[in-house]
């Protein structure tokens, strides 16, 4: 049967349409009548992945249609908004903080920059623009809440910072899983289609996390383990390796520095000594080193839940270190570098930290001398830095796609100390949590409104493809500039231009010529092939010079933009290949199985074993329908049972007077929330978990949907120095708690 044609941007008839909305990257088919999405499914022939589908891809129409998203600019005038052309707007904008540069410098100035930006066409490759040549010198990203640790672990051992290491779940035989739920999250740092399908037909999967997730309901072992000890139990697994003589190199050993160094700090960490800390038995720990050690084909995959702990580098470090003693690193079936079709500027060397050195602390946060690690320091500086007077106080803020008044630590402060800025814009899609306190925001485009090619996500999909979407609907202001001309006029305003006045296509050009720069190419000459600037000329030069790319004719059978549109259900270059040493970024092209920055944190982790037990820890959780806060206001996502509610082991509860569906106060050092329980035995006694990106109903948001199911903030109970110290990530696991009836 042959399909119904596409149908061109704006018309009636069948899309083609790439999902932006997680790691999955699944292709859809889009059909629109009278100018609305009728129907949303799997494209069957996308070459990636073959009709799956998730049930937020089948959201987007809604997205698009939402009587509450932002269409045209608004200002604030007397505390009320007003909507008023875009001149209006950047006239605006130049209004409020030319001032404030002017008076303060533009270390006054800061940024925010969202998750969102990763899927976003323009945005994801403009923010380096506003980042790198706007003169801000400290941004926040939600990077320190949910990653840094694997950033730091990959720059010290690979001289990479986003080079990640990632499970060839499509060719192993035994994984285990750790502090992740791609039931929920559909791959995380790990972009595979059809992820739980995939994982379905592993012979051996086993889970280890203290909530029994739907991905470890569907797993032939659940190993529950207390918050914030994943690096202990790897530890003592590298020390069963050594001992027991399991070690397998393999070919990787010519590669490696640090053996003997690694051997060494593993020598006392024995099962037995962590066993009481991890809840997990010291035989069992042993077995877990033999199951690995003697599959030919396994892997060990790490997430989220273990970023985002007390001791995220360590067990960050610690995953990948534990595939490369196995002989399970850069090999089928094992952790492998992806190999995607474009390069991004994201993924260059941080000036002054090329080849993996452990040169941080460059600069310290004014307030609380948090370190800069990579750039960045903990995102629950930014309160305290807008409100705390003095030389180089915060006094205007940007924020770009985010949230984080429901997203970082303790962000219910945040909220309380925005209202004290001179001045503050968004770029955003709604008036939020966060945008309510702005004074312009300056709306993006619906996802459906902009070309798609994932950039960023590529670099962690266990296979090589590339994919163009062209938008499904025209702008509904035609005459509106796009999300990079936004960022392009806010740099230029940074800078000194009023933004009004800002010279659009000569930022381009220079950031286009930078860009030509770091591929050795000449921007001028490399200009000569392009009519006009923009995100597609970007993507075009990155395919080109991509591994697959036609290099500008050198490679006349290679990959450029036009060959992607010509083939709209994408294009595969295949699985992942090995490329140990040529990835590697180490001065010596050698992998840093011990860099001492981290060993050196291995007496705190020490010092943890030793400590007594809380009597109850806080772990966070995610869920297939929900993505942080923005799509909860999407109606046919919040239907069913409440998913706001505290999971409650049976025996804590019972000890506690709490019964199933009752609600609790729940306090930490940082605060207190109310919250429903829900008591069941998918989660180990001693734990308690939330679910993140809830706390909505706030006065002045325009979410309609949302606020008719708000639910209650759990980063309220986030203390904002509870971090991982090496990399400053926040801890939202394992957070002490105490759960107490109501009345």
């Amino acid at each position: 049967m042959t399909a119904e044609p596409l149908a061109p941007t704006g018309r009636d008839g069948r899309h083609l349409y790439t999902c932006p909305l997680c790691e999955a990257m699944c292709g859809l088919e889009i059909q629109v009548d009278g100018g609305r999405v009728t129907s949303i499914r799997g494209n069957p022939d996308d070459v990636w992945s073959r009709g799956h589908l998730c049930p937020k891809g089948t959201s987007l129409g809604a997205v698009h249609h939402d009587p509450d998203r932002i269409r045209r600019p608004m200002i604030k005038v007397d505390g009320q908004w007003r909507e008023v052309s875009w001149d209006q707007a950047f006239r605006r904008c130049t209004e409020l903080l030319a001032p404030v540069i002017a008076e303060h410098g533009i270390g006054a100035l800061t940024c925010y920059t969202g998750n969102p930006l990763a899927h976003s066409f323009s945005l994801g490759r403009y923010t380096g623009v506003l980042l790198g040549m706007s003169g801000i010198p400290v941004s926040y990203s939600p990077g320190t809440v949910d990653q840094w640790p694997k950033n730091l672990s990959s720059h010290l051992m690979y001289g990479n910072w986003w080079g990640f290491p990632v499970p060839d779940i499509e060719r192993t035989d035994l994984l285990v899983i750790m502090g992740a739920n791609p039931a929920a999250s559909q791959g995380s740092l790990l972009a595979a289609p059809d992820v739980m399908g995939l994982i379905g037909r592993i012979d051996t999967v086993i889970v280890i996390d203290p909530v029994r997730t739907p991905t470890a309901a569907k797993a032939d072992e659940w190993l529950p383990i207390t918050p914030g000890t994943d690096a202990a139990l790897l530890m003592a697994v590298v020390h069963t390796l050594f001992d027991e003589g399991l070690v397998d190199l393999g070919g990787l050993a010519e590669h490696l520095d640090g053996v003997d160094a690694l051997r060494t700090a593993a020598h006392d960490w024995t099962p037995e000594r962590v066993a009481g800390v991890t809840g997990i038995s010291a035989e069992r720990t042993r077995e877990l080193a033999r199951q690995l050690a003697g599959t030919e084909r396994a892997v060990v995959y790490g997430r989220i839940g273990l970023c985002n702990q007390e001791f995220g580098s360590l067990a960050s470090w610690l995953v990948d270190v534990v595939n490369i003693l196995t002989g399970h690193f850069d090999t089928p079936g094992g952790a492998m570098f992806p190999r995607p079709a474009v390069w991004t500027v994201t993924s260059q060397p941080q000036p002054g930290l090329e080849g993996g050195l452990a040169e941080f602390g460059r600069w310290q946060t004014r307030v609380r001398g948090a370190k800069e690690v990579l750039g960045q320091v903990p995102v629950s500086c930014l309160a305290e830095e807008i409100e705390t007077p003095g030389e180089g106080q915060i006094k205007a803020l940007i924020t770009v796609a985010g949230n984080p008044v429901l997203s970082t630590p303790a962000g219910h402060h945040l909220d309380e100390v925005l209202p004290q800025l001179d001045a503050m814009i968004s770029v955003d899609l709604w008036l939020n949590e966060t945008t309510r306190h702005a004074d312009v925001i300056l709306p993006g485009l619906s996802p459906l409104e902009q070309p798609h090619h994932d950039d960023l996500i590529l670099a962690f999909a266990i296979g090589s493809i590339a994919n163009y979407s062209a938008p499904v609907f025209a702008p509904e202001d035609p005459g509106r500039p796009e999300e990079w001309e936004i960022l392009v006029r806010l740099t230029g305003l940074c800078a000194g231009t009023p933004a009004e006045d800002v010279d659009v296509a000569a930022i381009d050009d220079g950031f286009f010529d930078y860009l030509c720069f770091t591929q050795g190419l000449d921007g001028a000459d490399i200009r000569r092939h392009y009519d006009s600037g923009g995100p597609e000329r970007i993507l075009d030069l990155t395919l080109r010079t991509g591994p697959f790319g036609d290099q500008y004719g050198t490679n006349p059978d290679g990959l450029t933009l036009q060959k992607l549109k010509d083939n709209p259900n994408g294009i595969s270059f295949g699985p992942m290949v090995s490329q140990v040493p040529e990835i590697l970024g180490t001065t010596d092209k050698k992998i840093r199985l011990a860099p001492q920055y981290l060993l050196d944190d291995l007496p705190r982790l020490a010092g943890r074993c030793n400590r007594e037990p809380d009597d109850l820890v806080l772990v966070s959780r995610r869920h297939l329908r929900s993505n942080n806060s923005w799509l909860h206001n999407v109606s046919a996502l919040m239907k069913g049972r409440d998913r706001c509610t505290l999971l409650m082991h049976p025996v804590d509860a019972a000890r506690r007077g709490v019964s199933d569906g009752a609600t609790v106060s729940v306090s930490s050092s940082a605060g207190s929330i109310e919250v429903p329980v829900e008591v069941t035995e998918a989660i180990k006694p001693g734990v308690v978990s939330m679910p993140h990106g809830w706390g909505h109903g706030l006065p002045g948001t325009r979410m309609s949907v949302a606020n008719d199911s708000p639910g209650v903030n759990t980063n309220v109970l986030s203390p904002p120095t509870f971090l991982d110290e090496p990399s400053g990530n926040g801890a939202l696991n394992g957070i002490p708690v105490t759960v107490a009836p109501l009345g």
